[in-house]
């Protein structure tokens, strides 16, 4: 049995680590105050850890309760140091470090808490210790094919469930995607047959296989595709994949997000003796003009990645975006301006916009070094509309 003080520290602190090494515990005083009601109750209540541990554990399972959750999440704080600390000690070579380890473990907590089985493990904390361990392994072997991997080797190898789902997950029509859909079979079909060394010598798409698959795509289309949609040529094609694959990317290995991270509406309420995050100092100043002058570097850069975009579409979509944006044109004024027909000028428009969309994202994946997910391609998504709207009619 342990004492009451220490069973209640178990169930409601976390652990803060500074400079990549454990630091203290900070106490949750929502769960501090649940756990001392529980042992508070009768007067003969156990302060056996394992027995509390599983306790909350039957909670979770039954009631898929946030307050059990967090519970566990705070007792399972140690055996996740822990084994993050033996991945950093045993891979000495990759890019993470102790805290990035110890964020994705704790994310898998769910996960963790839904394999356990009490009627086959007596003691979660031992469990969790393998599991954790396990867990790391596993993130950091898909990390890495991620990371070897290219878009085009990943659209290779996904399943057309998993392209589906990441699809669906960024926000696309089923017309939409069912146009992606059938450009990535095309995709398959031609890339696999044009490897001079087979599927296991994979080269670098060059335009006469974009062609090849533009050819192919356009063929398809009229007997797969209801409606048959518009052409596409070498190009599009080549950009069309390039978001199919930031997309399924973005679908497979979504950013980690900590299990500790308050939920919206929650309570967080840690007792710290830390400054206050709104008080005014100098260095806060200097933080905050550095982070606005940042902030307005990047909206320039964007603002020339957009336009160069533009400038790369072909004559008649420049006219079209130009008079639907800047001249605020419905398209039934297009059409009579520029003598077109309608399916032209709406086939125009999504194409130019999925063309900026996708340099957009290109841009901040390989300029901000960020992980690209379905969230930020719908934020990518509204803010270029807004620029379109807002900012193109100043150039």
């Amino acid at each position: 049995m342990r004492p009451r003080q220490e069973i209640t520290e178990m169930f409601s602190t976390f652990a803060q680590l500074e400079k990549d090494r454990f630091s203290n515990w900070l106490t949750d005083r929502k769960l501090q105050r649940s756990i001392q009601n529980c042992l508070n109750e009768p007067v003969d209540i156990t302060t056996s850890e394992n027995f509390w541990a599983l306790y909350w554990h039957k909670n979770w399972l039954r009631q898929s309760s946030y307050l059990a959750e967090m519970h566990l999440s705070a007792y399972l704080q140690e055996p996740c140091y822990w084994a993050a600390e033996k991945i950093v000690r045993r891979f000495t070579n990759t890019q993470y470090e102790l805290a990035d380890y110890f964020q994705m473990a704790i994310a898998e907590v769910k996960t963790i808490l839904n394999d356990f089985d009490s009627n086959k493990n007596s003691s979660l904390k031992t469990y969790a210790c393998m599991a954790f361990s396990s867990r790391l392994k596993d993130i950091l072997r898909q990390r890495k094919e991620a990371d070897i991997c290219t878009n085009w080797g990943l659209l290779r190898k996904v399943s057309k469930k998993l392209l589906l789902e990441a699809l669906h997950n960024a926000g696309l029509s089923p017309t939409q995607i069912a146009q992606y859909r059938l450009a990535w079979i095309c995709f398959k079909t031609i890339y696999i047959q044009k490897q001079p060394g087979g599927i296991n010598k994979l080269l670098e798409p060059n335009r006469q296989l974009w062609e090849a698959v533009s050819n192919l795509y356009n063929t398809e289309r009229q007997s797969q595709l209801t409606p048959a949609g518009p052409e596409y040529d070498y190009s599009s094609i080549e950009q069309l994949l390039t978001y199919t694959g930031i997309c399924v990317r973005a679908y497979l290995y979504p950013t980690i997000t900590s299990l500790d991270v308050p939920k919206p509406n929650q309570e967080s309420s840690f007792i710290l003796d830390l400054p206050d995050p709104s008080a005014k100092s100098l260095v806060a100043e200097i933080i905050a003009q550095e982070d606005a002058r940042n902030r307005q570097e990047q909206l320039l850069k964007i603002d020339t990645v957009l336009l160069t975009a533009l400038k790369q579409l072909d004559s008649q979509s420049q006219e079209i975006v130009k008079l639907y944006y800047k001249q605020e044109f419905t398209q039934q004024q297009i059409i009579q301006q520029l003598q077109i027909s309608q399916p032209t000028v709406s086939r125009r428009l999504i194409k130019a916009r999925e063309s900026l969309l996708a340099a957009l994202i290109l841009w901040s994946q390989q300029t901000l070094n960020i992980s690209v997910t379905s969230n930020l391609i719908k934020d990518i998504s509204a803010a270029l509309e807004e620029w379109l709207k807002i900012k193109y009619v100043r150039y």
